[in-house]
């Protein structure tokens, strides 16, 4: 399988941690046999070197030409909503779109696509501190102020900072399946799925190996064992506690109720079943836990709005693309 290759672009007062997400999630490693050889360059939209946010100055090699290299261009931010990108940079998007590279913009990035008129008629997210100020500034653009990022096939815009990294494993995910992408997330210490407003990720707790309690030795314990039939009454007894404090404890930890958090459980694993198996759908279900497949279809589309089949179609992984 060919390389993928990334443009990220760089300009004056760039913030260093939104530079950073793409160039995190798309770093290749020879010694990690499980990574794709993904390939990026990281191109000026100025003259290098460039001042960023955070006091430093940046140089690169690479320009606005080097977009014509790229599958996927990222713009990672913009320093202002209120100015207008440079002209040179928009016309370098618009042809880059126009060849057929994907375009993503990432939290503020979305005021650069909207500025070279990528996100007409169409739907964008971008910080929700701003969502109100991008409707208003572009108003054929149908802003989605309430999602972790929208993916309009060859164009994906993200939501602020933390939801960069989210549409990032996302673009891995559609790529290169799953797997890989929990693979980077794991490197990265970030849950490979987070909960949004259209339910695009499903929140997972994260397990301290360093100082587990009997509260997260029996969430783990339990995320190993969904095939199994599980109430709060058992949890509770494997954690030795009563019913009462187990369920308190329990929210403290995770935020959310025991059985919604099983569901959650549950479906995470029939995610990545769908996306690294070959299992048909009621064998899925069984090994997740659901009582019939009915009731896992069922409870799927309520989460996600799409088919179980629906979700093995999007997410079997672009293997076969370079």
């Amino acid at each position: 399988m060919k390389n993928h290759t990334y443009a990220i672009i760089v300009f004056e007062g760039i913030s260093p941690f939104h530079l950073s997400v793409p160039c995190a999630v798309f770093r290749s490693d020879p010694a990690d046999s499980k990574l794709p050889g993904f390939e990026i360059r990281v191109c000026a939209a100025e003259a290098s070197p460039m001042q960023t946010s955070a006091g430093f100055s940046m140089h690169t090699p690479y320009t606005l030409d080097d977009l014509a290299w790229a599958q996927t261009v990222i713009v990672p931010s913009w320093r202002n909503t209120s100015e207008i990108p440079p002209e040179p940079l928009l016309d370098a998007l618009r042809k880059a779109h126009q060849r057929g590279a994907r375009i993503v913009g990432l939290c503020l990035g979305a005021f650069v696509l909207a500025a070279a008129g990528l996100l007409d008629d169409r739907p964008a997210s971008t910080h929700w501190n701003w969502a109100d100020e991008l409707a208003r500034r572009y108003p054929r653009i149908r802003v989605k102020s309430k999602v972790l990022y929208v993916d309009d096939g060859d164009i994906l815009t993200s939501a602020g900072s933390a939801a960069s990294i989210d549409c990032c494993l996302y673009l891995v995910r559609t790529q290169y399946g799953a797997e890989v992408a929990n693979h980077i997330a794991r490197r990265m210490v970030v849950p490979p799925h987070r909960q949004g407003g259209q339910a695009q990720y499903i929140e997972q707790a994260v397990f301290s190996a360093a100082s587990p309690d009997r509260l997260s030795l029996v969430m783990e314990w339990v995320t190993q064992h969904l095939s199994t039939s599980h109430t709060l009454d058992s949890m509770a007894e494997r954690a030795l506690m009563s019913r009462r404090t187990f369920t308190r404890r329990f929210r403290q930890m995770t935020g959310v109720p025991v059985g919604q958090w099983l569901l959650h459980q549950r479906l995470a694993l029939a995610q990545s079943l769908l996306e690294s198996s070959e299992r048909n759908i009621d064998r899925i279900a069984e090994e997740a836990g659901f009582a019939t497949p009915v009731l896992f279809r069922r409870h799927f589309g309520r989460a996600f709005g799409i088919t179980p089949s629906a979700w093995r179609r999007m997410f079997c992984g672009d293997k076969g693309r370079g």
